[in-house]
């Protein structure tokens, strides 16, 4: 049942409430010191949206095409591993309700239900997240059931190198299988719901991992995916994912527009600009900060995804404006999960259709495709006002926003835009987001 979340920021702390401090930990938490997961937050705090009016908004969609298909919103639930840990049969819930707000639902590699059950689950689109293995045969087994159990994308995650340094995790001890401490069992009595959920449901398993590695314990998550995943992952294995999936093929956890044209090359479909919401590179840079670099390296030739951050309508209408085909989800509705299972994430999308088509009207936006650079401006960081000849030159050659004058209340200066490159990109008669699967 729901009861009193009206904003993304209600669903966590009502799942900081309702959940074991480990577990919520572990949702919640970043790497190192958690900059990044700072810096997400602050940096699209900077981008200023700017409403337009009088503007005929009497008629506006959210309405969004994605590699042929048509979605209701530019929203997408992204990957995110163990989400049985906030609630029984997490994934398939997800999954559910994603279905019932047509929009994608991308499983994870780490999942914790079955890719048979999350494929059954709802009518709607399911994407899946592909991890490299060591062992490369089983990476090549996940890409063969997800093609036979009708997944219409494939997500590979590529930023995972070596594992980020997650210190709540290990200050806490969150191990797969639970290892009970003092400390833990002591947690499971001040959160009695959730105990009673998980001892009927059975603790958290990542079942596709354990049925293809025949996983039984690992002392972290960090750990396990150390001992599984390959660091030595580079284009050449992209493109053998390429030569063996005839489907949309986004690559997932780019930060460097350096890498674009490498993507191209092999004929990769879309990116997801992703710090992998701060729990890998501890001061990685701010997702929406190089979102414009990308745009202006791929023009219409690649659809871009972002994610690392995004809690509000808003936030997705600052992505849009900036080069995003439409905004992945993770945490937002991991929040919702812990609450109160499907109901709960169908209220969260709700809450964020809600707050979208609100910055939409007021902006202007009829569609998703009328968002622009136009329609914002990028205040400069408190610690950097005065930008230097060399810095203001620098954004305007990568696509950043171009450097105005302070305004003359005082305020940090706020950048005027470039004329818009996205009604340029849109000008194409045939792009990658339009194929058909």
């Amino acid at each position: 049942m729901i009861h009193g979340q009206h904003s993304i920021a209600d669903f966590r702390e009502t799942a900081r409430r309702r959940l074991p401090r480990f577990v919520f930990d572990f949702i919640d938490g970043g790497s190192g010191t958690e900059n990044t997961l700072a810096e997400n937050r602050t940096a699209l705090d900077r981008v200023r949206l700017v409403g337009s009016a009088p503007t005929d908004i009497s008629s506006c969609s959210q309405s969004v095409s994605l590699f042929g298909q048509r979605y209701d919103r530019p929203i997408i639930i992204g990957p995110t591993g163990l989400a049985g840990a906030a609630w029984p049969c997490g994934d398939v819930d997800l999954a559910r309700a994603a279905s019932a707000h047509n929009i994608p639902f991308v499983m994870s590699t780490a999942a914790t239900a079955t890719m048979e059950a999350v494929a059954a689950a709802g009518n709607g689109a399911k994407w899946f997240q592909l991890y490299i293995f060591k062992d490369r045969a089983v990476s090549k087994r996940l890409v063969a059931k997800a093609r036979d159990l009708g997944f219409g994308a494939l997500e590979v995650t590529v930023d995972n190198a070596i594992p980020g340094r997650r210190l709540r995790d290990a200050k806490n001890g969150f191990s797969l299988p639970f290892r009970w401490s003092p400390a833990k069992l002591a947690s499971l009595a001040a959160h009695p719901g959730w105990s009673l959920r998980t001892a009927r449901a059975g603790p958290p398993r990542l079942e596709v991992m354990a049925a293809e590695l025949g996983l039984e314990k690992a002392d972290t998550i960090a750990e396990l995916m150390q001992a599984q995943l390959d660091p030595s992952v580079d284009w050449e294995d992209i493109k053998w994912v390429r030569d063996a999936w005839d489907g949309p093929l986004v690559v997932k956890g780019m930060l460097d527009p350096g890498q674009v044209a490498k993507a191209l090359e092999i004929g990769v479909d879309g990116l997801v600009i992703s710090n992998h919401g701060g729990r890998q590179l501890d001061g990685a840079i701010a997702t929406i900060d190089i979102l414009p670099e990308f745009r202006a390296e791929c023009g219409s030739r690649l659809t871009l995804l972002v994610d690392s951050g995004f809690r509000t309508g808003s936030d997705i209408a600052r992505a849009l404006c900036l080069g995003a085909d439409a905004v992945q989800v993770g945490r937002a509705t991991l929040y919702a999960l812990a609450c109160g299972g499907e109901e709960s994430v169908s209220h969260a999308l709700s809450i964020l259709g809600s707050e979208l088509n609100v910055a939409q009207m007021l902006m202007g936006a009829r569609t998703v495709k009328d968002f622009d650079q136009s329609m914002v401006r990028c205040r400069l960081a408190p610690e950097n006002p005065e930008p230097t000849a060399t810095a203001a030159a620098a954004p305007r050659q990568s696509g950043h926003l171009s450097t105005a004058a302070e305004n003359t209340h005082g305020a940090l200066p706020y950048p005027a835009p470039q004329a818009s490159r996205k009604r340029e990109f849109q000008a194409s008669s045939k792009t990658n987001s339009e194929r058909i699967i």
